[in-house]
């Protein structure tokens, strides 16, 4: 059976915000690149709640939903695109802004008949193609928010769980606002759960504690204004692709391993006379090695190919002044490895260390003049990411085991498991998620094609690195 077969939608509705005046709200360069780029979709494995039922529980998240999208309006409008033109009438140009008007989110239930926890996260094994139906709009991408929500939540009635998938124009938001707005939405579903509990009856709106900045940045620290793209036509610029086939699998690192791959480069670094590097390591630096270098072993590369690691940063922190991380939108860029480096230099013994500080050395200098002259060069000749960005020898780092991904309770418990769908896969993409045992541990994402995958599992130095994960917790709340 195929797997979109197995998940059948029960019903649809819209979900819309308290009423307030209509406005709109600019995107910035961060967020306009993001126009041909999927949908984020990210979800949360449950185990079913002992009460209310599945028909009850979606009426609960979406009257939390429609609570917490009072604080977060933005992410029930639509983008609309404007003209723009010069003083004899010529269009010079398109801008594109949030029109911030309740237009609303969709919230989808759905059931997978005959489909369990244990099919969803086997031991051992690739992820199942049955979660990619978990996630409506597959192949959505930015540009397509003028006409779909920006938001989209799919909850699926599994035998003995259920998943909530979310999906997100990655053009309105990156992860950190992303998880930041699931949080808050957790947070007022569980204090209508214990004010019901409490009262017999929640009142109609709640509010979280986590209010979003919705001003959007700008480089002079004004407000910001509509950034005008020369071009006859903006749906010239988005371009559609479909990756090759990929397996993808959920690996995980244990804390005491991956303070053992920090060590053993250190002391590569120390030997090779690097002081610098060693005392700057990070556990994150120490595992994106090891994907770099055995990725790029499992690929087989002629000796004198190029290759670099990628991996996406946070801009908040890094600019000066810094950004309140409440920022909602997009700051985010991609850093990479200095000159690339050819794959049987990056492969010679002794060389973990040595990948491990050019990636700390690229994260190092992604400082506030870097991010800065990025925008500037940005601005003078803007442009929209797609598959053509992609670097088929390198190895890409996304998301973040920082994100609060198993804090995400909406009232019956902690996430199971977390899990994303098909959406911003490609091959050599490794994403990096919170273990769920907690104490430093992170789950890595993998994708390949069947063949790199198929070589990837028989590399002893990747394997010995890869733990047993923390087994699911039994019961259900």
């Amino acid at each position: 059976m195929e797997p979109s077969t197995m998940v059948r939608v029960v019903s649809s509705s819209t979900v819309k915000p308290p009423p307030r005046p209509r406005h709109s709200i600019p995107l910035t360069s961060w967020d306009i690149a993001m126009l041909s780029t999927d949908y984020i979709q990210k979800g949360l494995l449950f185990h079913k709640p002992s009460s209310p039922t599945t028909f009850q529980l979606v009426d609960h998240l979406a009257a939390a939903l429609g609570d917490v999208l009072g604080d977060y309006y933005p992410v029930a409008g639509r983008f609309v695109t404007e003209k723009h033109h010069d003083e004899l009438g010529n269009v010079v140009g398109y801008s594109v802004s949030i029109d911030c008007d309740g237009q609303g989110v969709e919230i989808v239930h759905a059931v997978a008949d005959g489909v369990s926890i244990a099919d969803v996260i086997p031991p051992d094994a690739d992820v199942p193609r049955v979660v990619q139906s978990f996630f409506p709009l597959g192949d959505a991408v930015g540009f397509d928010g003028h006409e779909l929500p920006l938001f989209v939540v799919q909850v699926t009635e599994l035998a003995d769980g259920v998943f909530v998938g979310f999906v997100c124009n990655h053009a309105l938001a990156d992860g950190t606002a992303l998880w930041d707005f699931l949080n808050a939405w957790a947070e007022i579903a569980r204090a209508r759960l214990n004010l019901a509990t409490q009262e017999g009856e929640a009142p109609r709106l709640l509010t979280s504690g986590r209010a979003p900045l919705l001003e959007r940045w700008s480089a002079d620290g004004g407000p910001a204004s509509p950034i005008v793209l020369a071009c006859a036509d903006l749906s010239e610029l988005i371009e559609r692709s479909e990756p090759p086939p990929l397996r993808t699998r959920m690996l995980h690192f244990s804390a005491e391993s991956l303070a053992s791959l920090k060590e053993r480069a250190r002391q590569e670094l120390l030997a090779a006379g690097d002081t610098a590097g060693a005392a700057a390591l990070t556990r994150f630096q120490a595992l994106s090695s090891l994907a770099w270098r055995c990725i790029t072993r499992a690929r087989c590369p002629a000796p004198e190919q190029e290759t670099t690691c990628r991996a996406a940063i946070n801009n908040r922190a890094r600019l000066r002044p810094a950004m309140p991380a409440e920022y909602f939108g997009n700051s985010i860029d991609a850093v990479s490895t200095e000159a690339p480096v050819r794959a049987s230099t990056l492969l010679e013994r002794g060389r973990h260390g040595w990948a491990a500080a050019a990636v700390g050395r690229a994260v190092a200098a992604h400082d506030d003049e870097a991010i800065r002259a990025r925008v500037a060069a940005w601005m003078a000749e803007p442009v929209v990411y797609t598959m053509r960005w992609y670097d088929p020898h390198g190895t890409m780092v996304g998301s973040s085991p920082r994100f609060d991904m198993y804090g995400c309770d909406f009232g019956w418990g902690r996430p199971v498991a977390v899990r994303s769908g098909k959406a911003n896969k490609v091959d050599g993409r490794m994403s990096l998620y919170p273990g769920r045992d907690g104490g430093g541990s992170v789950d890595a994402e993998v994708s390949l094609t069947p063949e790199h995958m198929a070589a990837l599992e028989q590399d002893e130095e990747f394997w010995a690195a890869v733990s047993m994960g923390a087994p699911a917790p039994e019961g259900k709340i």
